[in-house]
This record gives C-alpha cells, structure tokens and sequence, in this order.
C-alpha cells in the first residue's frame, strides 16, 4: 500500500475513533456520573481523556510501518 495512502486511511481513522470515542465517554459519563463527587470525575475524565492514545498510538505506528510496493 502506497505512504500517501496509508496516511490518508489512518487519518480518517484517529478522526472517527477521537470523534466515537468522545461520544461514548461523555455518555458514560453523563449516564453514570451525575450525582457522584468532582474527585471521581476527576479521576473518570483524566483516564478517559488518555485512554484514546493507546488505539491512536497502534494506528499511527500501522500508518509509518514499510511500505509495500
């Protein structure tokens, strides 16, 4: 698979999984949060907010992997 296209396909990826990814988190959130103290919000939002990274990360790592001609 060219470069250009491998960048273009895992870009469109991060977008969707950042833009799912913030739906479902704010759903639990708001689902499951709403009458718990700002410590476990806190806590909630700063795991959630890092937890992205892990999926991103295995995608961009497919995005600079060899190129096939």
């Amino acid at each position: 698979m060219p470069a250009k296209l491998r960048s273009f396909i895992g870009t469109i990826l991060i977008i969707g999984l950042v833009i799912l990814y913030a739906l479902v988190a704010t759903t639990i959130a708001s689902a499951l949060l709403a009458t718990s103290p700002w410590w476990v919000h806190f806590i909630y939002f700063l795991l959630s907010g890092l937890l992205w990274v892990l999926p991103a990360m295995l995608i961009i790592k497919w995005m600079a992997g060899p190129v096939r001609k």
